[in-house]
Protein backbone atom coordinates (compact mmCIF):
# COMPACT_ATOMS: atom_id res chain seq x y z
CA UNK A 1 0.00 0.00 0.00
CA UNK A 2 1.28 3.18 -1.03
CA UNK A 3 1.08 6.31 1.54
CA UNK A 4 1.76 9.56 2.07
CA UNK A 5 5.50 10.30 1.64
CA UNK A 6 8.39 12.76 1.30
CA UNK A 7 10.89 13.01 -0.72
CA UNK A 8 13.64 15.56 -1.69
CA UNK A 9 16.24 16.20 -4.37
CA UNK A 10 18.77 18.85 -4.42
CA UNK A 11 20.00 20.08 -7.79
CA UNK A 12 23.37 22.36 -9.26
CA UNK A 13 21.23 22.38 -12.95
CA UNK A 14 22.03 26.11 -13.86
CA UNK A 15 18.87 25.66 -16.26
CA UNK A 16 15.67 26.57 -13.96
CA UNK A 17 13.50 25.97 -17.21
CA UNK A 18 14.22 22.05 -17.46
CA UNK A 19 12.70 21.86 -14.20
CA UNK A 20 9.38 23.88 -15.25
CA UNK A 21 9.63 21.55 -18.93
CA UNK A 22 9.71 18.08 -16.60
CA UNK A 23 6.56 18.67 -14.71
CA UNK A 24 4.75 20.37 -17.88
CA UNK A 25 5.85 17.68 -20.42
CA UNK A 26 6.11 14.56 -20.55
CA UNK A 27 9.24 12.36 -19.93
CA UNK A 28 10.34 8.81 -20.59
CA UNK A 29 10.24 6.99 -17.15
CA UNK A 30 13.41 5.38 -17.65
CA UNK A 31 15.47 7.54 -19.57
CA UNK A 32 13.90 10.75 -18.18
CA UNK A 33 14.45 12.11 -21.41
CA UNK A 34 11.06 13.83 -22.70
CA UNK A 35 8.55 12.32 -24.97
CA UNK A 36 8.20 13.70 -28.78
CA UNK A 37 5.35 13.25 -30.78
CA UNK A 38 5.28 11.84 -34.81
CA UNK A 39 6.47 15.61 -35.56
CA UNK A 40 9.27 15.68 -32.58
CA UNK A 41 7.35 18.13 -30.78
CA UNK A 42 6.99 17.44 -26.75
CA UNK A 43 4.17 15.76 -26.10
CA UNK A 44 2.57 18.05 -22.98
CA UNK A 45 1.34 16.30 -19.67
CA UNK A 46 -2.78 16.07 -18.68
CA UNK A 47 -4.37 17.09 -16.27
CA UNK A 48 -1.66 19.15 -14.19
CA UNK A 49 -2.20 22.52 -12.28
CA UNK A 50 0.69 24.82 -11.80
CA UNK A 51 1.79 27.68 -9.88
CA UNK A 52 4.90 29.95 -9.14
CA UNK A 53 5.15 31.98 -5.98
CA UNK A 54 7.52 35.30 -5.44
CA UNK A 55 8.04 35.45 -8.96
CA UNK A 56 5.96 38.45 -10.21
CA UNK A 57 5.02 38.63 -13.44
CA UNK A 58 7.86 36.77 -14.68
CA UNK A 59 8.80 33.29 -15.48
CA UNK A 60 10.21 30.79 -12.61
CA UNK A 61 13.42 30.07 -14.63
CA UNK A 62 13.70 34.52 -15.56
CA UNK A 63 12.73 35.45 -12.08
CA UNK A 64 15.46 32.70 -10.57
CA UNK A 65 18.51 33.85 -12.72
CA UNK A 66 17.61 38.06 -12.06
CA UNK A 67 17.95 36.92 -8.18
CA UNK A 68 21.05 34.88 -8.34
CA UNK A 69 22.53 37.47 -10.34
CA UNK A 70 21.20 40.38 -7.93
CA UNK A 71 23.23 38.60 -4.87
CA UNK A 72 26.13 37.43 -6.98
CA UNK A 73 25.00 33.58 -6.06
CA UNK A 74 24.68 30.19 -7.41
CA UNK A 75 27.56 31.23 -9.73
CA UNK A 76 29.66 28.61 -9.52
CA UNK A 77 29.25 25.09 -11.05
CA UNK A 78 29.09 22.84 -7.67
CA UNK A 79 26.26 25.55 -6.43
CA UNK A 80 23.03 23.95 -5.18
CA UNK A 81 20.76 25.77 -7.57
CA UNK A 82 17.18 24.31 -6.52
CA UNK A 83 15.96 21.75 -4.08
CA UNK A 84 12.93 20.06 -5.32
CA UNK A 85 10.52 18.35 -2.89
CA UNK A 86 7.91 15.81 -3.77
CA UNK A 87 4.49 15.20 -1.63
CA UNK A 88 3.09 12.05 -2.94
CA UNK A 89 -0.41 10.89 -1.07
CA UNK A 90 -2.31 8.09 -0.73
CA UNK A 91 -4.31 6.27 -4.00
CA UNK A 92 -6.77 5.79 -1.91
CA UNK A 93 -7.17 9.20 -0.71
CA UNK A 94 -9.01 9.55 -3.41
CA UNK A 95 -11.89 7.49 -3.79
CA UNK A 96 -12.16 7.61 -0.16
CA UNK A 97 -11.69 11.53 1.33
CA UNK A 98 -12.14 12.92 -2.11
CA UNK A 99 -8.33 13.99 -3.11
CA UNK A 100 -8.91 15.64 -6.69
CA UNK A 101 -5.63 17.89 -8.38
CA UNK A 102 -6.75 21.29 -7.10
CA UNK A 103 -7.08 19.88 -3.61
CA UNK A 104 -3.71 18.21 -3.82
CA UNK A 105 -1.95 21.92 -5.39
CA UNK A 106 -3.91 24.28 -2.84
CA UNK A 107 -2.23 21.84 -0.23
CA UNK A 108 1.60 21.57 -1.62
CA UNK A 109 0.79 25.74 -2.36
CA UNK A 110 -0.42 26.44 1.33
CA UNK A 111 3.06 23.95 2.24
CA UNK A 112 5.46 25.90 0.13
CA UNK A 113 4.48 29.36 1.51
CA UNK A 114 4.52 27.96 5.10
CA UNK A 115 7.85 26.25 5.41
CA UNK A 116 10.07 27.68 2.22
CA UNK A 117 8.76 31.33 2.94
CA UNK A 118 11.27 34.03 0.70
CA UNK A 119 12.08 31.26 -1.71
CA UNK A 120 10.96 31.75 -5.63
CA UNK A 121 8.79 28.55 -6.00
CA UNK A 122 6.72 26.46 -8.97
CA UNK A 123 4.68 24.29 -7.63
CA UNK A 124 2.67 21.48 -10.20
CA UNK A 125 0.35 18.62 -9.05
CA UNK A 126 0.43 15.58 -11.29
CA UNK A 127 -2.61 13.38 -11.13
CA UNK A 128 -1.32 10.14 -10.93
CA UNK A 129 2.78 8.44 -11.02
CA UNK A 130 4.88 7.28 -13.46
CA UNK A 131 4.11 3.64 -12.03
CA UNK A 132 0.23 4.18 -12.79
CA UNK A 133 -0.56 3.51 -8.59
CA UNK A 134 -2.81 6.84 -9.04
CA UNK A 135 -1.44 8.47 -6.15
CA UNK A 136 -1.54 11.93 -6.75
CA UNK A 137 1.46 13.67 -5.99
CA UNK A 138 2.57 17.83 -5.53
CA UNK A 139 6.10 18.78 -6.89
CA UNK A 140 7.38 21.82 -5.01
CA UNK A 141 10.48 23.39 -6.97
CA UNK A 142 12.70 26.16 -4.87
CA UNK A 143 15.32 28.13 -6.14
CA UNK A 144 18.19 27.89 -3.11
CA UNK A 145 18.36 31.57 -2.59
CA UNK A 146 16.07 33.49 -0.32
CA UNK A 147 15.54 36.86 -1.95
CA UNK A 148 13.57 38.73 1.33
CA UNK A 149 13.76 38.84 4.69
CA UNK A 150 11.35 35.85 6.91
CA UNK A 151 10.78 34.89 9.89
CA UNK A 152 13.33 32.19 11.77
CA UNK A 153 12.26 28.69 10.84
CA UNK A 154 12.46 25.79 13.32
CA UNK A 155 14.62 23.95 10.36
CA UNK A 156 17.44 26.64 10.55
CA UNK A 157 20.60 26.72 12.11
CA UNK A 158 21.26 30.25 13.18
CA UNK A 159 19.65 33.53 13.10
CA UNK A 160 21.36 35.22 10.10
CA UNK A 161 19.64 32.43 7.91
CA UNK A 162 16.77 34.69 7.80
CA UNK A 163 18.16 37.12 5.89
CA UNK A 164 17.54 37.32 1.74
CA UNK A 165 21.02 36.75 0.43
CA UNK A 166 20.98 33.18 2.12
CA UNK A 167 20.56 29.84 0.85
CA UNK A 168 18.45 27.15 1.78
CA UNK A 169 20.17 24.17 3.63
CA UNK A 170 18.01 20.76 3.48
CA UNK A 171 19.48 19.31 6.53
CA UNK A 172 19.00 16.05 8.37
CA UNK A 173 17.00 17.92 10.93
CA UNK A 174 15.25 19.95 8.39
CA UNK A 175 13.74 17.10 6.52
CA UNK A 176 12.80 15.50 9.92
CA UNK A 177 10.87 19.20 10.46
CA UNK A 178 9.51 18.66 6.73
CA UNK A 179 8.27 15.21 7.22
CA UNK A 180 6.15 15.73 10.61
CA UNK A 181 4.87 18.81 8.97
CA UNK A 182 3.97 16.69 5.75
CA UNK A 183 2.15 14.18 8.73
CA UNK A 184 0.50 17.42 10.11
CA UNK A 185 -0.98 18.50 7.42
CA UNK A 186 -2.42 14.73 6.15
CA UNK A 187 -4.02 14.49 9.54
CA UNK A 188 -5.12 18.00 9.64
CA UNK A 189 -6.87 17.42 5.71
CA UNK A 190 -8.19 14.37 6.73
CA UNK A 191 -5.58 11.80 4.38
CA UNK A 192 -4.03 8.62 4.99
CA UNK A 193 -0.66 8.57 6.87
CA UNK A 194 1.80 6.71 8.26
CA UNK A 195 4.96 7.85 10.38
CA UNK A 196 7.53 9.24 8.00
CA UNK A 197 9.95 10.17 10.91
CA UNK A 198 10.82 6.54 11.52
CA UNK A 199 11.65 5.02 8.07
CA UNK A 200 9.52 2.28 6.40
CA UNK A 201 9.54 -1.73 7.13
CA UNK A 202 10.79 -2.35 3.58
CA UNK A 203 13.17 0.22 2.33
CA UNK A 204 13.18 0.79 -1.09
CA UNK A 205 15.90 2.87 -2.74
CA UNK A 206 15.11 4.80 -6.17
CA UNK A 207 17.95 2.49 -7.83
CA UNK A 208 16.27 -1.15 -6.44
CA UNK A 209 12.87 0.38 -7.74
CA UNK A 210 14.00 1.01 -11.28
CA UNK A 211 15.95 -2.20 -11.01
CA UNK A 212 12.36 -4.05 -10.33
CA UNK A 213 10.40 -1.49 -12.76
CA UNK A 214 12.76 -2.80 -15.72
CA UNK A 215 12.88 -6.35 -14.56
CA UNK A 216 9.11 -6.86 -14.80
CA UNK A 217 8.97 -5.20 -18.26
CA UNK A 218 11.64 -7.59 -19.52
CA UNK A 219 10.53 -10.30 -17.36
CA UNK A 220 7.20 -9.57 -18.72
CA UNK A 221 8.55 -9.69 -22.30
CA UNK A 222 10.19 -13.22 -21.83
CA UNK A 223 7.00 -14.64 -20.67
CA UNK A 224 5.17 -13.15 -23.88
CA UNK A 225 7.66 -15.50 -26.08
CA UNK A 226 7.13 -18.50 -23.62
CA UNK A 227 3.34 -18.36 -23.72
CA UNK A 228 3.18 -18.32 -27.64
CA UNK A 229 5.42 -21.22 -27.86
CA UNK A 230 3.56 -23.32 -25.83
CA UNK A 231 6.11 -23.69 -22.96
CA UNK A 232 5.66 -22.98 -19.15
CA UNK A 233 5.95 -20.07 -17.27
CA UNK A 234 8.31 -20.36 -14.47
CA UNK A 235 8.40 -16.94 -13.04
CA UNK A 236 5.62 -14.59 -13.14
CA UNK A 237 7.25 -11.46 -10.61
CA UNK A 238 10.61 -10.04 -11.02
CA UNK A 239 12.58 -9.60 -7.80
CA UNK A 240 15.96 -8.20 -6.94
CA UNK A 241 19.12 -9.50 -5.32
CA UNK A 242 17.68 -7.44 -1.68
CA UNK A 243 14.18 -8.92 -2.12
CA UNK A 244 15.53 -12.01 -2.63
CA UNK A 245 17.53 -11.35 0.50
CA UNK A 246 14.60 -10.18 2.71
CA UNK A 247 13.10 -13.30 2.08
CA UNK A 248 15.97 -15.18 3.18
CA UNK A 249 15.67 -13.09 6.22
CA UNK A 250 12.03 -13.34 6.96
CA UNK A 251 12.16 -17.21 7.16
CA UNK A 252 15.06 -17.46 8.67
CA UNK A 253 13.65 -15.29 11.22
CA UNK A 254 10.58 -16.63 11.68
CA UNK A 255 11.99 -19.76 13.92
CA UNK A 256 15.23 -18.06 15.31
CA UNK A 257 15.13 -17.92 19.34
CA UNK A 258 18.17 -16.18 19.42
CA UNK A 259 21.28 -14.18 17.38
CA UNK A 260 23.55 -17.40 17.31
CA UNK A 261 20.35 -19.22 16.20
CA UNK A 262 19.70 -16.86 13.51
CA UNK A 263 23.15 -16.29 13.01
CA UNK A 264 23.44 -20.05 12.18
CA UNK A 265 20.29 -20.86 10.23
CA UNK A 266 21.30 -17.69 7.62
CA UNK A 267 24.32 -19.63 7.05
CA UNK A 268 22.82 -22.30 6.00
CA UNK A 269 21.08 -20.58 3.38
CA UNK A 270 24.73 -19.12 2.76
CA UNK A 271 24.41 -15.70 4.47
CA UNK A 272 26.30 -14.14 6.92
CA UNK A 273 24.96 -11.86 9.37
CA UNK A 274 27.12 -9.51 11.47
CA UNK A 275 26.39 -7.15 14.48
CA UNK A 276 28.46 -3.95 14.89
CA UNK A 277 28.17 -0.76 16.68
CA UNK A 278 24.31 -1.82 17.60
CA UNK A 279 23.61 -2.19 13.95
CA UNK A 280 23.45 -5.53 11.66
CA UNK A 281 24.51 -5.96 8.39
CA UNK A 282 24.46 -9.06 5.80
CA UNK A 283 26.74 -10.61 3.38
CA UNK A 284 25.83 -12.77 0.28
CA UNK A 285 28.04 -14.90 -1.37
CA UNK A 286 27.72 -12.90 -4.70
CA UNK A 287 28.66 -9.37 -2.94
CA UNK A 288 32.34 -8.38 -1.11
CA UNK A 289 30.83 -5.66 1.11
CA UNK A 290 27.75 -6.17 3.05
CA UNK A 291 24.35 -4.66 3.22
CA UNK A 292 23.29 -2.81 6.08
CA UNK A 293 20.04 -3.37 7.94
CA UNK A 294 19.19 0.04 6.80
CA UNK A 295 19.32 0.02 3.43
CA UNK A 296 16.80 -3.61 3.47
CA UNK A 297 14.17 -1.41 5.89
CA UNK A 298 13.30 -1.21 9.49
CA UNK A 299 12.13 -4.38 9.83
CA UNK A 300 15.58 -5.76 9.78
CA UNK A 301 17.00 -3.61 12.26
CA UNK A 302 18.23 -5.05 15.25
CA UNK A 303 15.54 -3.74 17.66
CA UNK A 304 13.44 -5.42 15.67
CA UNK A 305 15.10 -8.52 14.90
CA UNK A 306 15.85 -8.80 18.64
CA UNK A 307 12.31 -8.67 19.94
CA UNK A 308 11.22 -11.28 17.28
CA UNK A 309 13.72 -13.38 18.88
CA UNK A 310 12.04 -12.59 22.20
CA UNK A 311 8.14 -13.80 20.94
CA UNK A 312 9.55 -16.77 19.37
CA UNK A 313 11.03 -17.90 22.47
CA UNK A 314 8.13 -17.43 24.25
CA UNK A 315 5.78 -19.10 21.66
CA UNK A 316 8.24 -22.01 21.61
CA UNK A 317 7.64 -22.20 25.10
CA UNK A 318 4.33 -21.74 24.72
CA UNK A 319 4.46 -24.50 21.83
CA UNK A 320 3.04 -21.98 19.84
CA UNK A 321 3.62 -21.91 15.98
CA UNK A 322 6.66 -18.65 15.17
CA UNK A 323 5.47 -15.25 14.06
CA UNK A 324 6.68 -12.58 11.69
CA UNK A 325 6.96 -9.48 12.02
CA UNK A 326 4.16 -7.19 13.19
CA UNK A 327 1.50 -6.48 10.51
CA UNK A 328 0.20 -3.22 9.08
CA UNK A 329 -2.64 -2.29 9.44
CA UNK A 330 -3.66 -3.15 6.17
CA UNK A 331 -2.20 -6.76 6.30
CA UNK A 332 -4.86 -7.11 9.63
CA UNK A 333 -7.78 -5.64 7.60
CA UNK A 334 -7.25 -8.28 4.41
CA UNK A 335 -6.85 -10.88 7.19
CA UNK A 336 -10.20 -10.22 8.27
CA UNK A 337 -13.48 -12.14 6.89
CA UNK A 338 -15.26 -9.19 4.70
CA UNK A 339 -19.46 -8.88 4.69
CA UNK A 340 -21.14 -6.39 3.02
CA UNK A 341 -24.30 -5.02 4.51
CA UNK A 342 -27.53 -6.79 3.31
CA UNK A 343 -30.14 -4.30 1.57
CA UNK A 344 -34.20 -3.41 1.85
CA UNK A 345 -35.47 -5.91 -0.50
CA UNK A 346 -39.22 -4.09 -0.37
CA UNK A 347 -37.10 -0.79 -1.44
CA UNK A 348 -35.55 -3.00 -3.97
CA UNK A 349 -38.49 -3.99 -5.84
CA UNK A 350 -39.31 -0.53 -6.76
CA UNK A 351 -36.31 -0.15 -8.45
CA UNK A 352 -36.66 -3.14 -11.21
CA UNK A 353 -36.93 -7.14 -10.97
CA UNK A 354 -33.51 -6.70 -11.64
CA UNK A 355 -32.38 -4.80 -8.39
CA UNK A 356 -34.66 -7.24 -6.85
CA UNK A 357 -33.19 -10.16 -8.21
CA UNK A 358 -29.46 -8.92 -7.33
CA UNK A 359 -30.74 -7.91 -3.53
CA UNK A 360 -31.90 -10.87 -2.73
CA UNK A 361 -29.12 -12.88 -3.97
CA UNK A 362 -26.85 -10.35 -2.32
CA UNK A 363 -28.56 -11.11 0.91
CA UNK A 364 -28.55 -14.40 0.82
CA UNK A 365 -25.26 -14.65 0.21
CA UNK A 366 -24.38 -11.87 3.32
CA UNK A 367 -26.72 -13.56 5.44
CA UNK A 368 -24.79 -16.75 5.13
CA UNK A 369 -21.26 -15.00 5.51
CA UNK A 370 -22.54 -13.38 8.56
CA UNK A 371 -23.73 -16.57 10.23
CA UNK A 372 -20.52 -17.75 9.90
CA UNK A 373 -18.79 -15.04 11.28
CA UNK A 374 -21.36 -14.76 14.04
CA UNK A 375 -20.15 -18.31 14.92
CA UNK A 376 -16.48 -17.83 14.78
CA UNK A 377 -16.19 -14.59 16.57
CA UNK A 378 -17.97 -16.37 19.24
CA UNK A 379 -21.00 -14.74 20.53
CA UNK A 380 -23.34 -16.52 22.81
CA UNK A 381 -26.47 -14.32 21.92
CA UNK A 382 -27.22 -11.77 19.49
CA UNK A 383 -27.60 -9.19 22.92
CA UNK A 384 -23.65 -10.44 23.29
CA UNK A 385 -22.83 -9.14 20.10
CA UNK A 386 -24.41 -5.73 20.49
CA UNK A 387 -22.62 -5.43 23.49
CA UNK A 388 -19.20 -6.01 21.35
CA UNK A 389 -20.94 -3.09 19.18
CA UNK A 390 -21.10 -0.70 22.12
CA UNK A 391 -17.91 -2.05 23.36
CA UNK A 392 -16.31 -1.38 20.29
CA UNK A 393 -17.71 2.12 19.70
CA UNK A 394 -16.54 3.35 23.31
CA UNK A 395 -13.23 2.40 21.97
CA UNK A 396 -13.35 4.81 19.18
CA UNK A 397 -14.53 7.50 21.23
CA UNK A 398 -11.90 6.92 23.78
CA UNK A 399 -9.39 6.87 20.90
CA UNK A 400 -10.83 10.23 19.46
CA UNK A 401 -11.19 11.72 22.53
CA UNK A 402 -7.02 10.76 23.37
CA UNK A 403 -6.32 12.60 19.77
CA UNK A 404 -8.08 15.32 20.45
CA UNK A 405 -5.56 15.47 23.72
CA UNK A 406 -2.39 14.81 21.82
CA UNK A 407 -3.64 17.44 19.34
CA UNK A 408 -3.84 20.11 21.90
CA UNK A 409 -0.60 19.22 23.14
CA UNK A 410 0.91 19.52 19.55
CA UNK A 411 -0.69 22.58 19.24
CA UNK A 412 0.15 24.78 22.57
CA UNK A 413 4.21 23.25 21.85
CA UNK A 414 3.37 24.99 18.90
CA UNK A 415 2.54 27.89 20.28
CA UNK A 416 5.34 27.85 22.80
CA UNK A 417 8.17 26.97 20.34
CA UNK A 418 6.96 29.93 18.14
CA UNK A 419 7.36 32.56 20.53
CA UNK A 420 10.99 30.88 21.68
CA UNK A 421 12.26 31.63 18.19
CA UNK A 422 10.04 35.39 18.19
CA UNK A 423 11.81 35.97 21.32
CA UNK A 424 15.68 34.89 20.27
CA UNK A 425 15.05 36.71 16.60
CA UNK A 426 14.20 39.87 18.23
CA UNK A 427 15.67 40.47 21.64
CA UNK A 428 18.91 42.03 20.03
CA UNK A 429 16.53 45.37 20.61
CA UNK A 430 16.90 45.60 24.56
CA UNK A 431 20.89 45.18 24.11
CA UNK A 432 20.92 47.51 21.41
CA UNK A 433 18.29 50.05 22.85
CA UNK A 434 20.67 49.90 26.08
CA UNK A 435 23.61 51.26 23.91
CA UNK A 436 22.12 54.66 22.58
CA UNK A 437 23.49 57.29 24.76
CA UNK A 438 20.69 59.30 25.35
CA UNK A 439 16.77 59.33 25.90
CA UNK A 440 16.29 60.71 22.64
CA UNK A 441 18.15 58.55 20.49
CA UNK A 442 16.55 55.63 22.67
CA UNK A 443 13.19 57.02 22.08
CA UNK A 444 14.46 56.96 17.98
CA UNK A 445 15.41 53.72 18.18
CA UNK A 446 12.14 52.59 19.96
CA UNK A 447 10.21 54.04 16.42
CA UNK A 448 12.30 52.27 13.82
CA UNK A 449 12.11 48.62 15.39
CA UNK A 450 8.86 49.25 17.16
CA UNK A 451 7.65 45.88 15.35
CA UNK A 452 10.44 43.81 16.67
CA UNK A 453 9.93 45.24 20.38
CA UNK A 454 5.91 44.17 19.73
CA UNK A 455 7.06 40.82 19.12
CA UNK A 456 9.32 40.77 21.73
CA UNK A 457 6.91 41.91 24.46
CA UNK A 458 4.59 39.82 23.23
CA UNK A 459 6.80 36.80 23.90
CA UNK A 460 7.39 38.10 26.60
CA UNK A 461 3.79 38.54 28.75
CA UNK A 462 3.58 34.62 27.09
CA UNK A 463 6.41 33.11 28.96
CA UNK A 464 5.35 35.42 32.55
CA UNK A 465 1.45 33.44 31.59
CA UNK A 466 3.42 30.48 31.97
CA UNK A 467 5.19 31.27 34.61
CA UNK A 468 8.56 30.59 33.04
CA UNK A 469 11.69 31.73 34.39
CA UNK A 470 14.34 29.75 32.31
CA UNK A 471 13.23 28.99 28.42
CA UNK A 472 14.00 25.63 26.57
CA UNK A 473 16.07 25.56 23.58
CA UNK A 474 13.68 25.90 20.12
CA UNK A 475 15.14 22.46 19.42
CA UNK A 476 14.36 20.56 22.44
CA UNK A 477 10.65 21.69 22.06
CA UNK A 478 10.83 20.53 18.18
CA UNK A 479 11.84 17.26 19.15
CA UNK A 480 8.81 17.43 21.91
CA UNK A 481 6.13 18.24 18.96
CA UNK A 482 7.82 15.53 16.36
CA UNK A 483 7.39 13.08 19.52
CA UNK A 484 3.96 13.85 19.96
CA UNK A 485 3.26 13.79 16.00
CA UNK A 486 4.20 10.35 16.30
CA UNK A 487 2.06 9.45 19.22
CA UNK A 488 -0.84 10.90 17.19
CA UNK A 489 0.37 8.94 14.28
CA UNK A 490 0.03 6.09 16.43
CA UNK A 491 -3.31 6.42 17.95
CA UNK A 492 -4.62 7.43 14.11
CA UNK A 493 -3.16 4.21 12.71
CA UNK A 494 -5.32 2.68 16.49
CA UNK A 495 -8.28 4.57 15.55
CA UNK A 496 -7.85 3.21 11.83
CA UNK A 497 -7.97 -0.61 13.00
CA UNK A 498 -10.59 -0.10 15.37
CA UNK A 499 -12.96 1.95 12.73
CA UNK A 500 -12.37 -1.24 10.54
CA UNK A 501 -13.62 -3.44 13.54
CA UNK A 502 -16.39 -1.30 14.42
CA UNK A 503 -17.77 -1.16 11.19
CA UNK A 504 -17.55 -5.00 10.90
CA UNK A 505 -19.25 -5.66 14.05
CA UNK A 506 -22.15 -2.83 12.90
CA UNK A 507 -22.51 -4.59 9.42
CA UNK A 508 -22.92 -8.29 11.51
CA UNK A 509 -25.85 -6.56 13.78
CA UNK A 510 -27.81 -4.88 10.82
CA UNK A 511 -27.44 -8.02 8.55
CA UNK A 512 -29.03 -10.12 12.02
CA UNK A 513 -31.20 -7.76 12.95
CA UNK A 514 -32.44 -7.78 9.22
CA UNK A 515 -32.94 -11.52 9.50
CA UNK A 516 -34.51 -11.97 12.78
CA UNK A 517 -36.50 -8.96 11.79
CA UNK A 518 -36.25 -7.27 15.29
CA UNK A 519 -33.39 -4.85 16.33
CA UNK A 520 -31.10 -6.31 18.77
CA UNK A 521 -29.73 -4.15 21.58
CA UNK A 522 -27.64 -4.39 24.58
CA UNK A 523 -29.30 -6.18 27.81
CA UNK A 524 -27.89 -3.29 29.67
CA UNK A 525 -29.35 -0.73 27.83
CA UNK A 526 -32.55 -2.41 27.62
CA UNK A 527 -32.51 -2.62 32.07
CA UNK A 528 -32.55 1.40 31.80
Amino acid sequence: MLLATFKHISSKNADYSAAEAYLTFEHDEFTMKPTLDENGRLVPRQNYCISTLNCGDEDFAIACLRANLRYSKNQKREDIKSHHYIISFDPKDVPDHGLTVDRAQQLGEEYCKRHFPGHQAIVCTHPDGHNGSGNVHVHIVINSLRIMEVPFMPYMDRPCHTQPDMKHRCTNVAMEYFCSEVMEMCHDAGLYQIDLLNGSRTHITEHEYWAKKKGQIALDEENAVLAEQGLPIKQTKFETDKDKLREEIRMALSEAISFDDFAEKLLRRGIAVKESRGRLSYLTPDRTKPITARKLGNDFDKAVVFAVFVRNAKQVRAKAAPVHSAPTIQDRVNQQNTVSRMVDVTAAKEKGKGYEHWAKKHNLKNASRTYLLYQEMGFESPEALAAACDAAHEKLSDIRIEMKTVEAAISEKKEFRNNILNYHKTRYVIDELKACKNEKARQKYRDEHDSDFIILNAAKRYFDSKGLKKLPSYKALQTEVEQLIKEKNELYNQYQIAKEEAQRLDTIRHNLEQTLGRKIEHKKEQER
